[in-house]
């Protein structure tokens, strides 16, 4: 019997866990559909910035004002502002000419700093159809006078908001530099966050040597980046509970890697940078991978393997913890060259 590969996040049933992270193929609904042809679960939209709102405005504003301290006429000729469609706009629809083309989940993103933009926008993403939302934090702690307690209490009030504004499912997406994430993921999720998604992966800058001029640079990721989402959701998992929704995000490239989190407890794998590699049939290519390899080992399911490797389930849980540092270092061993020197 065909493994079953059904599971739920967020509330949602997807017919497996393997789910289309934010990409450009993921803004195009033509793509989204080959990737719904290919297995995905669900898909998850580019996210929609505030940044990228505001920046709209101010050039709306602009151009409006444009000519008006030299010809005072030119006030009577201001363009109609209804027919002016910004970013914002044309976000919600793309998530409605999405949920038109495809039947699997679409969950839309959003990455947003002031709280007012969070719950406005979050209300008009559910208002176009959206399944399901999914919060980005992220932030660079760059500011000396502002310590972790008063950036972590603003995240939590903004997920407290976002879930008195809305009642589709939302997840948060974490970065994992919170001093206690533990304490942090149960506060998110006490505040109102139906799941988690681990973790926000931060494109870091790069220097160019002959100018000096920071440069911003994309890297895809690598499987081994997958070790510190395995590592929290081996953990917390056994801490939140099952009803809570945990995504495994950064380094899932293959079945492998698939299975590892979902053993870990996650409800799902988002995958994103090898599908920007092989595209979108890769997608099927890993669903093959990982019914062969539960039918070779004879689970029923993904219910059957999903949280068998827990901190609350290995035969040693301080391997997720500090007790296997020591182990770790010990483990590597020196190429021959450099033994014999």
């Amino acid at each position: 019997m065909t493994p079953d590969l059904r599971t739920s996040y967020l509330g949602l049933d997807l017919r497996s866990p393997i789910v289309a992270s934010s990409t450009p193929l993921t803004g195009d609904p033509s793509s989204v559909k080959q990737l719904e042809d290919a297995g995905a679960g669900a898909v998850v939209l580019p996210s929609l910035f505030e940044e990228e709102i505001l920046n709209d405005e101010i050039e709306l504003s602009r151009a409006l004002d444009q000519g008006t301290e030299q010809f005072a006429e030119a006030l009577g000729y201001f363009p109609s502002v209804a027919e002016f469609k910004g970013v914002g706009d044309r976000y919600l629809e793309r998530i409605e000419k999405t949920k038109s083309a495809v039947a699997i989940p679409v969950i839309a993103s959003l990455n947003a700093d002031a709280a007012g933009s969070w719950v406005r926008y979050a209300r008009l993403i559910q208002d176009a159809g959206a399944d399901a939302l999914e919060l980005n934090l992220y932030h660079v702690a760059a500011d000396p006078q502002l310590g972790s307690s008063f950036r972590e209490q603003a995240d939590i009030d903004l997920v407290a908001e976002v879930r008195g504004a809305v009642t589709i499912p939302f997840a948060v997406k974490l970065s994992p530099y919170y001093s206690a994430m533990a304490n942090f993921a149960g506060r998110i999720v006490g505040a109102g966050a139906d799941g988690l998604v681990l973790f926000n992966r931060f494109y870091q800058p790069d220097l160019d040597l002959d100018t000096f001029d920071v440069v911003n640079k994309v890297s895809l990721s690598h499987p081994t980046e997958l070790r510190l989402p395995l590592r929290w959701i081996g953990m917390l998992r056994p801490q939140l509970g099952p009803s809570v929704g945990l995504a495994a995000t950064s380094g899932i490239h293959s079945a492998t890697d698939v299975v590892k989190a979902l053993a870990v407890g996650a409800d799902i794998t988002m995958m994103a940078s090898a599908i920007l590699r092989h595209g979108a049939g890769h997608v099927g290519t890993v669903e093959r991978e990982l019914v062969a390899w539960m039918e070779e080992r004879e689970y029923t399911g993904v219910a059957q393997l999903r949280g068998s490797a827990t901190a609350a389930n290995v035969p040693n849980p301080t391997a997720f913890e500090r007790a296997n540092y020591l182990a770790t270092l010990h483990s590597w061993s020196a190429p021959r060259e450099l033994a014999g020197a």
